[in-house]
């Protein structure tokens, strides 16, 4: 094992691809001359080339297109996007051409490109920053959506991504970037649709992704000193989701928690809670949480910006809940 950012196994993990295949290559706002807004692109030109490695213009929807009409002709792109709240504006070519080519062409064009970057909340950057998008593009046939939470899972996840012949949605956080852990070493993916239980537990089932399981974590170290043991689920991939791995460990618990980063209405969590509502019902011995954020658009003041994530204390009364320990 080796000690990484989450940034440099970003970066590792690309660089070994681009090395492995020649048809792979990077785009977007300062991946090159500046090393990538977060320093994920970090010696990629230098090692490269600008060819492979492109500085594209502030012009989501058009560097996006040229990335979808490369991958049909048979390349494999990857498109960073400083945060995917500027995806917003390339949408159309997303949602409408990669996502749906395969199926529009009856099978003769294939879409292997992968869209990175920063999802959701990151601090004081205003509510047009802040947005967390998973269940947006998780809506869409055709896309995978992938959220890792740590440097070892980032890379091997993002292997596999560059690999898979479709588009996937790959969602990071700038509060991660400078995250460290231990990544195998040599070759390693990760298989998409796998999700990972981090922490094994008896009394209740706690399903998270991205940034905001480290709430999770926190919670179940605080609970296990009151003798309440939290089985921790980490999605990694929202779509293909997981169901079998969330079911069975709920079979066990018979209590389920889920804390997503993201507004209360149409997300990841009510997906979540309507599998297992509707596949599991009789083992249920409460009703299932599911904690979001404040529905409202994202606040700038420190204060409220505390108020309005979730966050451990959140997760450990959700907890005491579903035991009925209030």
């Amino acid at each position: 094992m080796k000690t990484l950012q989450f940034r440099e196994a970003i970066c590792e993990a690309m660089s070994e691809e681009m090395r492995r295949d020649e048809s792979i290559y990077l785009m977007g706002e300062e991946v090159a001359e500046y090393n990538g807004a977060y320093k994920a692109s970090k010696g990629m030109l230098d090692e490269f080339g600008a060819k492979r490695v492109i500085d594209t213009p502030i012009a989501e929807l058009g560097f996006s297109g040229v990335a979808i009409g490369s991958a049909m002709n048979g390349n494999r792109p990857i498109v960073e996007y400083m945060t995917f709240n500027f995806s917003l504006v390339g949408i159309d070519q997303i949602i409408n051409n990669a996502a749906k080519i395969r199926q529009m062409s009856g099978g003769q064009f294939n879409c292997p490109i992968v869209f990175r970057g920063p999802t959701a909340s990151a601090g004081q950057l205003g509510a047009t920053h802040s947005q967390a998008f998973e269940s947006w593009f998780a809506n869409t046939p055709g896309l995978k959506v992938v959220v890792p939470s740590n440097p070892a899972d980032a890379k091997g996840l993002l292997k596999s991504a560059i690999r898979d012949n479709d588009p996937v949605i790959f969602m990071e956080s700038e509060q991660m970037y400078g995250d460290k852990g231990e990544v195998p070493e040599g070759e390693y993916l990760i298989p998409l649709g796998v999700a990972d239980v981090k922490r094994k537990g008896t009394d209740v089932t706690i399903v998270s992704f991205g940034k905001i399981i480290k709430e999770a974590y926190t919670a179940a170290e605080a609970l296990a000193k009151e003798g309440i043991e939290c089985e921790i689920i980490d999605l990694r991939t929202v779509r293909p989701m997981d169901h079998n791995t969330i079911l069975e460990s709920v079979k066990k618990t018979n209590r389920l928690v889920v804390l997503e980063e993201a507004w209360p209405f149409g997300n990841v969590a009510t997906e979540i809670t309507y599998q297992v509502q509707s596949q599991i019902f009789d083992y249920l011995d409460a009703p299932i949480i599911k904690i979001n954020t404040a529905d409202t658009p994202t606040p700038y003041s420190p204060g409220l910006l505390k108020e309005w994530l979730p966050n451990s204390e959140d997760v450990v009364k959700a907890v005491k809940k579903v035991l009925y320990k209030e």
